[in-house]
């Protein structure tokens, strides 16, 4: 039996989820030189909004933003129009109001906090700190959406409360990609559940331990704030949220979930191209016309 313990709680459900949204977004430029790269819309929703609405379906009531300069837009976005509204209540559009206001979260549920300088991904999570306080959360980036299904972190939570500790979100992907992701290294498997042993930054092919890349979804335990608090700068300069797990992991429990929700990286400019598509393709306003015309434009 593992001697890893878990940290106690003050409760040990998932309630909150810190959203990190201070990026640039340089992978999408120029795009984001003028609009956060979280307000890039999918159809006819921003990126962040997807993520949200993932929690919401999770059960997680309290959404934590880490934002940086220039994020503003953000902050509106989940707060009440009222001269966009009340245009759409003159006029009639009560379909177009009732979807709107249908979006924006209750007082209070949604808070933000500063990363005032860009230091990497732990840091933005640390600086969450005091809005998460002593209780198990997620971390949701926003650069990855789910693509129908349940989401990913329904499942987490869901894991979660199976096995308690620490939890990331994988995807199986061919061995030769390995070298683009943060893979897992498995010690035992159990259905969709991975106990693991480590993690490993972008392997070469034959020294990956595994196939399964990290999706950007966590459930961890406080004690990683600790960590973070003295974490050494690791690749590029920056905190690594993925250096301080591999020292939990050697403290607590960690597992793997293999996500069965399909998944779009909207982080680079084809990878968004491709969410638009195909969740164009989900819906039934849009579905025949867009496959009208993809098929005149495609190659017989």
């Amino acid at each position: 039996m593992s001697d890893k313990k878990t940290s106690p709680a003050v409760d040990a459900r998932v309630r909150k989820v810190v959203i990190p949204v201070a990026g640039l977004g340089t992978r999408v430029l120029p795009a984001t030189k003028s609009i956060p790269k979280e307000l890039l819309t999918v159809v006819d929703r921003p990126l962040i909004d997807y993520v949200v609405e993932e929690a919401r379906q999770a059960g997680i009531s309290d959404i934590i933003l880490v934002t940086g300069r220039g994020k503003g837009a953000i902050e509106e976005y989940f707060d009440h129009a009222f001269e966009l509204e009340a245009t759409l209540r003159d006029k009639g559009k009560t379909a177009l109001l009732d979807d709107l206001v249908a979006n924006i979260p209750a007082a209070g549920a949604v808070s933000y906090t500063r990363q005032q300088a860009p230091l990497g991904l732990g840091h933005a999570v640390w600086c969450a700190r005091t809005l998460v306080g002593d209780e198990p959360f997620a971390v949701a980036l926003p650069d990855e959406i789910s693509a129908g299904g349940p989401g990913f972190l329904s499942e987490l939570v869901a894991s979660f409360n199976e096995v308690g500790g620490n939890l990331v979100a994988v995807e199986e992907v061919p061995r030769e990609q390995t070298s683009k992701y943060g893979v897992i290294s498995p010690k035992s498997r159990d259905g969709d559940l991975i106990a693991m042993d480590g993690m490993v930054e972008k392997p070469a092919p034959e020294d990956a331990p595994s196939n399964f890349r990290i999706i950007g979804r966590y459930v961890l335990q406080p004690d990683i704030f600790e960590i973070l608090a003295t974490q050494p700068r690791g690749a590029g300069g920056e905190i690594q949220l993925t250096d301080a797990m591999q020292t939990l992991n050697a403290r607590q429990p960690f597992h793997a979930r293999i996500c069965s929700t399909p998944i779009h990286d909207c982080g680079s400019k084809l990878g968004w191209l491709m969410a638009n598509v195909d969740m164009a393709l989900k819906r039934e306003e849009f579905s025949e016309g867009l496959t009208g015309y993809l098929k005149a434009r495609l190659p017989v």
